[in-house]
């Protein structure tokens, strides 16, 4: 008898352990302010930006690139450009996105090919 209740109190210490445990999804991503994240969607559009908060619900990325490919038809030579969003009619300034519509988030490296597009987009 001492067995099974020592083997129960075991299990039950396992187990109110693994449940107190915070899971990935309740603890806060870190965003560090100012910096831009590159932001993949479930449709594979990739948009740059600088995250302004990550909620359980929404993103929301202010100062927003794309990448915009463009042929050439008669080479076939693809060209890529990073564009700023905030130019089409409705005059965005934000975008808010869906939690769910995000597969990853990775910060922009300050070195990174994105980054120096970017920078001299500012100038």
């Amino acid at each position: 008898m001492k067995t099974f209740i020592y083997t129960l109190f075991v299990l039950v210490s396992i187990w109110a352990t693994g449940c107190a445990r915070p899971t990935a999804a309740s603890q806060p991503a870190l965003i560090e302010s100012g910096r831009y994240y590159a932001v993949l969607l479930d449709n594979n559009s990739v948009y740059f930006g600088k995250l302004e908060s990550l909620s359980a619900d929404y993103a929301v990325l202010h100062d927003v690139f794309y990448v915009q490919s463009n042929v050439d038809q008669q080479t076939k030579a693809v060209s890529n450009v990073l564009i700023r969003r905030g130019k089409e009619w409705h005059g965005p300034d934000r975008m808010i996105i869906r939690q769910t519509a995000i597969v990853f988030i990775e910060p922009v490296g300050t070195d990174s090919r994105v980054a120096q597009l970017i920078a001299a987009s500012a100038r």
